[in-house]
């Protein structure tokens, strides 16, 4: 395949989360375009498994869909040089109320770079969520979670992935 060289990107938007970015390309027939790029830190998941071999799920009210969904754990990084591991450590104890030192990864997902972690012996403490968060946690077994993603109640990708992945590989 032939090279795609960019020329100059600007920055248009910075938010809170992410930064959008137009970039002017040179193509390899020689012609301009402008593309737009969407930049995120990262973010890392969690796939908690319980003694009895359940999924803890969050539901969690989105924004952009203008409604509660149910997915895994998730967050973004703290700063991009944040190891995933660390923040899912983080995340897990925030949304669920359980700690584990048994994560093992899974999987990595590229867009925004989500490493998701597979948490098992967990350890019940307490949430701490953000004054803007509100989740509910919740135990699914792995064969009513995939009942839930074929009836179309699971549409998250990254907990589609990630629960595909973690069926695939421990079930």
């Amino acid at each position: 395949m032939e090279e795609i060289k960019r020329r100059k990107r600007e920055l248009v938007y910075q938010g809170a989360v992410l930064n959008v970015y137009r970039d002017q390309v040179e193509l390899p027939n020689g012609n301009v375009a402008e593309w737009d790029y969407i930049h995120h830190d990262g973010a890392a998941a969690v796939v908690p498994v319980t003694e009895d071999g359940k999924i803890l799920m969050v539901r969690q009210y989105r924004n952009a869909l203008d409604r509660a969904t149910l997915e895994i754990p998730a967050g973004k990084l703290n700063d991009p040089k944040e190891e995933g591991i660390v923040c899912a450590k983080r995340e897990l104890e925030e949304e669920t109320g359980f700690q584990s030192e048994q994560l093992e990864w899974l999987i990595t997902l590229r867009n925004e770079r989500i490493e998701i972690f597979v948490a098992k012996n967990l350890i019940p403490t307490e949430q701490h969520l953000d004054e803007d968060e509100f989740v509910e946690v919740e135990a699914y077994t792995m064969e009513e979670l995939k009942e839930k993603i074929f009836a179309g109640e699971i549409e998250d990708g990254k907990t589609i992935s990630a629960l595909m992945a973690y069926a695939v590989k421990y079930c």
